[in-house]
């Protein structure tokens, strides 16, 4: 009588493991289903305009069949003599979740990045921090005389800035 009450209680103990478990694994998927909604298009476009290193710099990308084209606009000091300096995405490709690319130098100075796409907290396509672009950036300065080449390298998350915001710059 002793081991079938131990064995009872056993079973009892396991029956609500197994519930709570279950109950887990439910508030998981609604949790994820509630953030990221079904319907969601996944991220095979990354088309779109993204804040870059500064408030006042823009990263603006146009992909066509997983080849990236656009630009890098980079607000100058004031003792530079040019206000903005406008980098073209000269070679750049984004694969399921990888996106690198690298811009014509300008200056003796070309940016590289390469990272990986992800979903920010943005709940449709056209809003602000809907797409993040998660990676390196690189600042790469080419000396005159030798070609040799000095890397400041930043890991940064660049954010979408959604229609609204787009329009406004």
């Amino acid at each position: 009588m002793a081991a079938d009450r131990g064995m009872t209680e056993n079973h009892a103990a396991r029956s609500i493991a197994l519930l709570l478990l279950v109950a887990a694994a439910t508030l998981l998927v609604t949790h994820r289903s509630y953030a990221f909604p079904q319907g969601t298009p996944n991220l095979d476009d990354i088309t779109g305009d993204y804040h870059f290193l500064s408030p006042d710099d823009k990263l603006g990308i146009l992909e066509e069949e997983g080849k990236l084209k656009g630009y890098i606009e980079v607000a100058q000091g004031a003792e530079e003599s040019d206000d903005v300096l406008s980098y073209e995405i000269v070679a750049g490709l984004h694969k399921s979740d990888h996106v690198e690319f690298k811009t014509n130098i300008i200056h003796r100075k070309y940016y590289r990045f390469s990272g990986k796409v992800e979903r920010g907290s943005g709940r449709q396509p056209d809003d602000p921090d809907y797409v993040h672009l998660v990676g390196d950036v690189e600042a790469v300065t080419v000396k005159g005389d030798s070609g040799q080449e000095t890397v400041v390298k930043k890991h940064l998350v660049l954010k979408c800035l959604g229609k609204a915001e787009s329009k406004d710059e």
